[in-house]
């Protein structure tokens, strides 16, 4: 039961993510050692420095716009 739980808790998460726009690390983490393997992965705040920077046209971590 417990399981299921934290099943349905993780695709919430997940859920809410995409919702507001903010990619999933660990789903990234998958990908890069699945079908990358030879290649170095982002840390974390890497990883979301660069969709922000691609989302909101952000200048060295910095938002330049809000919409």
């Amino acid at each position: 039961m417990f399981d299921a739980v934290r099943e349905v808790i993780k695709y919430r998460n997940q859920f809410l993510d995409l919702l507001v726009g903010v990619p999933n690390y660990e789903r990234y983490v998958e990908h890069m050692q699945e079908r990358h393997p030879e290649e170095p992965i982002q840390t974390r705040e890497q990883f979301f420095r660069e969709a922000q920077d691609a989302r909101y046209n952000a200048k060295g971590g910095k938002v330049s716009r809000c919409c």
